[in-house]
C-alpha cells in the first residue's frame, strides 16, 4: 500500500489500487497548487465539511461565508448544467471568458468561491449512494428545493441524520417547512414585493422599486449562516444535530424592523421616501451643482445644528418648525426644499471640504466603479485578484470577505470551480477507485 502526504484540513483515504492512488495524487497535486495551506489551517471553521445543494443566491452566498472562513465546501450541481447562475451572462460578458470554459459567469463566480464542485444527478440511485457514504463524515448540509424535494429525493434530514446524528441540516425556501404557501416557488423578488420591502422603496410619486441588489435572498443566507453556526456550538454541547428551516418570506419580515414595529403597534402603514428616511429629518440624498447627489444624516438636534452651522443656515434651528427632530419630520416636505436649494448651490467637492471633520455622516453617492476605488475600499482588503485562465484577462477579482478576525483570519484561498472540476477527488476520499468512478460516469449518475 502506498501512502499519500497528508494535506491540511483534508480527510485522505488510501487504497491498494494503484491507478486511484496516481490519479488522487494528481488531483492532491492540483489543488495544492491552488490553496494557500497556511490560510486554510487559520480559518476558524477549519475542519468544518459542508455539503451544499444550495443553487442560485441564498444557499450558495451562506456557504461561501462559510467557505471564507476555512470550511470545506462541497457544492453539488446537476450534470452538464450546473447552478443556473452558470449561464447569466451580463450584457457582453461572454467575451471576457475564454472559449470553451464550460457554463461560467461572474454571477456564478461572486458567491461560490472557495468551494468544491460535485456533480451528482440525484435521480440515480447511484447518486443517492454517494450522498450517503459523503453524509457520514458531513458537518452540514444546506439545500434549498421547494419543501418536501429533498425528501422525495432521498436526501431529506429524516433520512440524512439517520445516517449521521450529529447533522446540522439547513432548508432555504421561498416561504417556509409550513403554512399555506410552503410548497409555492419563492424569488427575491418576489419574497421582497409579498414581505413589504417594494412596498416601502421608491420615491413617493412612482411605483414600487425592487431594491438594486438581491437583498432578500443574500439576508436568508446571512440569517442561515449565523443559524448554522449556533446549531454548531449547540451540538458541542448536546452531540447532536438538528434541522433550521430558514425562508425569503419570514427574513423579509423580520427586516422590516422599525417599519413593521409602527405597523404592529399604532397601524401606521410604511411608505415610500426614495432615499430619505421615514422617521429622521435631514436624512436623504441632495444633488450638488455639479449633478452628484451628497447622502447626509443629522441623527439628532445636535447634529442638526451642526449641519446648519456648516450650511450657514442658523436660522433654521430657531425655526419653531425644525427645533425638534419630530417637528422636522412633520414639516419634510418644506425641510427638504430648503435643503434642496442649499445644496444645489455648491459642487459635491465643495461640500465634501465644508464637512470634512465636521463628525456628520456624509458621503457622495458613488458608482460601482468609484466605491471600490474608495480608499477606504483598499485599506480594508476589499478587492482580491486571482489568477484564472478561464477568464479572458488572466485575473478575476473577488470581493473580498466583509468580516475580519484578528487570530483566524477569512480567506479567498481558492477560484469559483468550473462544473464538476472536483468529482474525481472527492469521490477518491469517499473511497471510490478510478474503476468506479468510471461506471458512474458511464451510468450518467455523475
Amino acid at each position: 500500500m502506498v501512502k499519500l502526504p497528508w494535506i491540511p484540513g483534508r480527510r485522505v483515504r488510501f487504497y491498494d489500487n494503484s491507478r486511484s492512488i496516481f490519479r488522487q495524487r494528481q488531483h492532491q497535486i492540483r489543488r495544492e497548487s491552488t490553496l494557500n495551506t497556511s490560510e486554510a489551517a487559520n480559518g476558524p471553521l477549519k475542519g468544518i465539511r459542508v455539503l451544499d445543494f444550495g443553487r442560485i443566491l441564498a444557499g450558495p452566498f451562506c456557504s461561501q461565508i462559510l467557505a471564507d472562513y476555512g470550511a470545506d465546501v462541497i457544492k453539488v450541481e446537476q450534470p452538464k448544467q450546473g447552478d443556473e447562475t452558470r449561464s447569466w451572462h451580463a450584457k457582453g460578458e461572454a467575451a471576457a471568458w475564454k472559449p470553451d470554459t464550460g457554463p461560467i459567469s461572474f454571477y456564478f463566480a461572486s458567491v461560490n468561491r472557495n468551494k468544491r464542485s460535485l456533480t451528482l444527478d440525484l435521480k440515480k440511485p447511484e447518486a443517492l449512494d454517494i450522498v450517503r457514504k459523503l453524509v457520514k463524515d458531513i458537518d452540514v448540509v444546506i439545500e434549498n428545493f421547494v419543501p418536501g424535494g429533498a425528501d422525495k429525493l432521498g436526501v431529506g434530514y429524516a433520512e440524512l441524520s439517520k445516517i449521521n446524528p450529529r447533522l446540522i441540516y439547513a432548508s432555504i425556501s421561498g416561504y417556509g417547512s409550513s403554512g399555506p404557501y410552503a410548497k409555492r416557488a419563492g424569488y427575491d423578488a418576489i419574497a421582497a414585493a409579498e414581505g413589504g420591502l417594494m412596498h416601502i422603496t421608491g420615491h413617493p410619486e412612482g411605483g414600487p422599486v425592487r431594491p438594486g441588489l438581491g437583498m432578500t435572498d443574500m439576508s436568508t443566507g446571512l440569517y442561515t449562516h449565523g443559524a448554522i453556526l449556533a446549531a454548531l456550538y449547540n451540538r458541542e454541547k448536546t452531540g447532536r444535530g438538528q434541522h433550521i428551516s430558514a425562508s425569503l418570506f419570514e427574513t423579509q419580515l423580520s427586516l422590516l424592523i422599525n417599519i413593521g414595529a409602527n405597523w404592529l403597534n399604532m397601524g401606521v402603514d410604511g411608505k415610500r421616501f426614495g432615499a430619505a428616511h421615514p422617521s429622521i429629518v435631514p436624512y436623504n440624498t441632495w444633488k450638488c451643482k455639479d449633478g452628484i447627489w451628497l447622502a447626509v444624516a443629522a441623527n439628532n438636534d445636535r447634529q442638526f445644528r451642526t449641519l446648519c452651522r456648516l450650511i450657514d443656515r442658523l436660522d433654521l434651528p430657531e425655526d419653531s418648525r425644525f427645533v425638534t427632530n419630530a417637528q422636522r419630520v412633520e414639516h419634510r416636505p418644506l425641510m427638504d426644499e430648503i435643503f434642496d436649494s442649499v445644496f444645489a448651490s455648491k459642487t459635491s467637492g465643495e461640500w465634501l471640504e465644508v464637512m470634512d471633520g465636521s463628525g456628520l455622516a456624509h458621503g457622495p453617492v458613488n458608482s460601482i466603479q468609484k466605491a471600490f476605488e474608495h480608499p477606504q475600499a483598499e485599506a480594508r482588503d476589499m478587492v482580491h485578484p486571482v489568477p484564472w485562465d478561464a477568464v479572458a484577462s488572466g485575473e478575476w477579482k473577488g470581493i473580498g470577505p466583509a468580516v475580519k478576525f484578528s487570530e483566524t483570519k477569512a480567506t479567498i484561498r481558492e477560484r469559483p470551480p468550473r462544473l464538476g472540476e472536483h468529482t474525481e477527488s472527492v469521490l477518491a476520499e469517499a473511497g471510490y477507485s478510478e474503476d468506479e468512478v468510471d461506471k458512474l460516469r458511464e451510468s450518467g449518475a455523475i
